[in-house]
């Protein structure tokens, strides 16, 4: 007889300065994964708003707030605007290639100059190369490296323009974190083009969703996550699909906390 399946333990961290909204502290509930479960583990728990770090899934369980909910765009359904389909048509020329979960100096290169343009007092901003190599190869779950590169006619590998590390979920694929050449002005809106390529690559297997993570209702920083539609939300009751009202509404005291943070 197997072994039945164990329920796993789960662990609250302690309260520290949420990294979104001023003034207020985040908290999050965890558990690991691993032994022989772990994928099936990880893709019962994303189902219902948990991500995964290296070997640690974990969801926000903050103290009087719910700011933070989960998304997921469907795929199936997802139709690219005129702008999108502008980007679409501009990369074509890239070559795209899934590969096995391991850390290159290269990745990491693109990796420091996207966190010094986009992120410099962020949390990874001091990540050196052993902690890329931990984010991107300690997974215990089915995941792989996406490389976008510019073409070359000499049969050399082309310059290294964007990556993403993700997961392949029963249902979908999650895109655990995205990079790219931030500054590039003959390669704009790389980061766009990493989701639509990982919607269309979903779609192409026959995978309903691609998991964004969290989106924050009213931050900036979170709206871009909202263009890819149609896109639902993980609510007390279950996902749904989120409406343009939805999208561009935010509490009047949220909203004040913002615009305090954005006048800083």
């Amino acid at each position: 007889m197997t072994a039945p399946f164990r329920f796993p333990r789960f662990f609250v961290t302690s309260p520290s300065p949420c990294p979104y909204l001023p003034g207020r502290q985040e908290r999050k509930v965890f558990t690991e994964l691993n032994g022989p479960h772990a994928g099936e583990l990880n893709d019962a728990l994303g189902r219902i708003g948990f991500r995964r770090s290296q070997s640690v899934a974990y969801r926000p369980s903050c103290a009087g707030c719910t700011a933070c909910v989960s998304v997921r765009v469907v795929a199936a359904d997802f139709v690219p605007n005129a702008t999108q389909r502008k980007q679409l048509r501009r990369n074509t020329d890239l070559e795209v290639t899934a590969c096995r979960a391991w850390a290159t100096d290269e990745q990491y290169q693109l990796l420091r100059r996207y966190l010094a343009s986009r992120h410099p007092g962020g949390g990874m901003a001091e990540m050196d190369e052993r902690d890329y190599a931990d984010m991107v190869e300690h997974s215990p779950v089915n995941s792989f490296i996406v490389e976008y590169r510019e073409p070359t006619t000499d049969g050399t590998r082309g310059r290294l323009v964007g990556a993403c590390l993700t997961d392949q979920q029963v249902d979908g694929l999650s895109m655990i974190y995205s990079f790219f050449e931030a500054n590039d002005r003959e390669r704009p809106g790389m980061g766009n083009l990493i989701i639509m390529d990982h919607i269309l690559r979903s779609r192409a297997v026959g995978l309903p969703y691609v998991y964004l993570g969290y989106w924050v209702k009213g931050s900036e920083r979170m709206a871009y996550k909202t263009r890819y539609r149609p896109i639902e939300v993980l609510g007390p009751t279950g996902w749904a699909l989120l409406t343009d009202e939805d999208a561009t509404y935010a509490p009047p005291e949220q909203r004040h906390v913002l615009m305090a943070d954005e006048l800083a």
